[in-house]
């Protein structure tokens, strides 16, 4: 049966990425791998190894590039949480950014959130319980 793997974004500085990733979001840092001769580094983290069935984030370091225009393609990750008005409480008191407050989305009843990497790339909080319903 196929997997989803990973999803990839491009990182200005890897280690105040992996340090949101690891410290406000709590995921863990599964592996890294540097490529010396076409000068990039990786960083995979995630709340489980692909192994366990759950898809992780691929973090990609361009040696000496520090910014990337995040384009109009790209929406947003999404995370499924057992409560995203605590894990916001949470995120907002180790330093993370809060885009949209916790609540039901506009005409429906699925409680999501929204939050900021340190490069800007959107993530959403969708309440557990509602994560494999439509947004309604």
């Amino acid at each position: 049966m196929s997997q989803l793997l990973h999803t990839m974004i491009r990182v200005g500085n890897l280690e105040r990425s992996i340090a949101f990733y690891t410290q406000v979001l709590g995921m863990k840092l599964l592996r890294t791998s540097e490529n010396p001769e076409y000068k990039y580094t990786l960083a995979f983290v995630g709340f489980a190894d692909e192994s366990s069935g759950q898809a992780v984030v691929e973090l990609t370091y361009n040696w000496g590039t520090d910014s990337y225009d995040l384009g109009t393609g790209f929406g947003h990750l999404a995370i499924g949480e057992a409560d995203i008005y605590q894990r916001c409480e949470a995120i907002a008191a180790a330093g993370g950014t809060i885009t949209r407050k916790p609540g039901p989305v506009a005409g429906g009843s699925t409680h999501i959130a929204f939050v900021e990497d340190p490069d800007g790339y959107k993530i959403e909080l969708i309440q557990l319980k509602d994560a494999t319903k439509a947004l309604g």
